[in-house]
């Protein structure tokens, strides 16, 4: 009775999985009415925002985050604008120099957005689909009910355990329930997990179309993280990755359905046209560069050279060709030498005072075996900037 119990709550979830996964009607796209800050409920809940808070105190001295304050008002604001003033009272933002694709959002209102994903973002458009997502997960609580989902099916295989054994010493059981439900209980939690990223999906992408921002840039954002994994495979020589398939323990769903499901909402509920593509340029200008660097030391050429092609679009601008040729550089084929000499000439001959561009030139001619030509762009280099960390070591290599 117990393995039949289980396939049925299985095939339930499933089935839920399933019905959710895009909107049916107009109704789907209502935003809930705002009922205010949550304030936990009962020991669990408020045993978890007391971790949440120390968290947040730890976040809050870490040397990783970004403490610039037009950055933070920049971004702050893009929440506001997206979820509405009197929901975004309740989060605290955190910008976090690490160079991965990623934002969070905790039970207590922490809200922690990394670098790499400012980087990834072409426009605010594009931000707000994400900062929408973090918050729906916020006000749909779903941090505390999968705590509370985990807290119950550990607790139902604990006891499952204990009568398993129990019953095995009296020779009337061999364990195989218990993995079965094991198994079933598992994947029973992950179903849940991927339903609560749909729900996102569809909450945030009401946010962001109610807000008045161009709906069909939630779904580029998923289909730029594709393209992105793809190429850094290929460029490793590793198997494309296929998004059609689902992993049965996998917590979110397949980055293919949720482009695919974004498109089909953007196709019914068209929202606006804003992109402000020149104000969200504008807030990470003063970062944008140092935000290229970290992502050159990630050592990842594919997903780079990919990054960079997408963010330049038509538009190849002194840093985009800098970072491009240090790109190359960095790989350092005798082909790939080639290309980064011709394209840290284009970066001078768009902006002369771009002066790395002639260390990363001289570097790469001294590779390739152009000694003289090499030396010199190095000195052209140390002219400039005499006070260079490396400026030693360069030196030595000149004389």
């Amino acid at each position: 009775m117990k393995a039949v119990w289980i396939s049925s709550a299985l095939a339930v979830a499933l089935s839920a999985t399933s019905a959710i996964a895009a909107p049916q009607n107009d109704t789907d796209w209502t935003i809930p009415t705002y009922a205010g800050p949550y304030q936990p409920q009962g020991t669990d809940e408020r045993g978890l925002w007391t971790l949440d808070d120390e968290d947040e105190r730890i976040l809050r001295d870490s040397r990783l985050v970004i403490r610039d304050e037009k950055l933070n008002a920049y971004v702050r604001r893009v929440l506001c604008q997206t979820v509405g003033e009197s929901r975004c009272r309740s989060v605290r933002v955190y910008i976090l120099r690490v160079p991965v694709f990623n934002a969070s959002m905790s039970p207590n209102g922490t809200m922690r957005v990394f670098s790499g994903l400012l980087l990834r973002v072409r426009n605010e458009a594009e931000l707000a689909s994400v900062l929408g997502h973090e918050f729906a997960h916020f006000e749909l609580r779903h941090t505390l009910a999968g705590y509370k989902r985990a807290r119950s099916g550990s607790d139902l295989l604990a006891w499952s355990a204990l009568l398993g054994a129990t019953a095995a010493r009296f020779g009337t059981t061999n364990g195989q329930s218990y993995q079965d439900l094991e198994i079933s209980v598992l994947g029973t939690l992950y179903h849940f997990k991927r339903d609560d990223e749909r729900a996102s999906d569809r909450l945030g992408f009401s946010y962001m179309a109610a807000a008045g921002y161009r709906s069909s840039a939630a779904a580029d954002v998923w289909r730029g993280v594709m393209n992105e994994a793809d190429r850094s495979a290929e460029a490793r020589g590793r198997p494309i990755k296929r998004y059609d398939g689902l992993a049965y323990f996998a917590s979110h769903p397949t980055n293919l359905e949720r482009a695919d499901t974004l498109s089909l909402m953007a196709n019914r509920v068209p929202g606006g046209e804003v992109d402000n593509s020149e104000a969200y340029h504008e807030a990470l200008a003063p970062w944008f560069g140092k935000f290229l660097a970290d992502q050159l030391a990630e050592g990842d050429f594919g997903a780079t050279d990919y990054l960079l092609d997408r963010l330049a679009g038509n538009n190849w601008t002194p840093d985009l060709l800098f970072a491009k040729a240090e790109n190359f550089r960095n790989r350092g084929n005798p082909r790939d030498l080639v290309t980064a000499v011709d394209l840290y000439r284009q970066v001078l001959a768009k902006d002369a005072g771009k002066i790395e561009a002639y260390r990363g030139l001289g570097l790469s001619l001294l590779r390739a075996g152009e000694v003289s030509a090499g030396k010199e762009s190095l000195s052209q280099y140390l002219k400039n900037k005499p006070d260079a960390s490396d400026a030693a070591i360069l030196g030595t290599m000149i004389n």
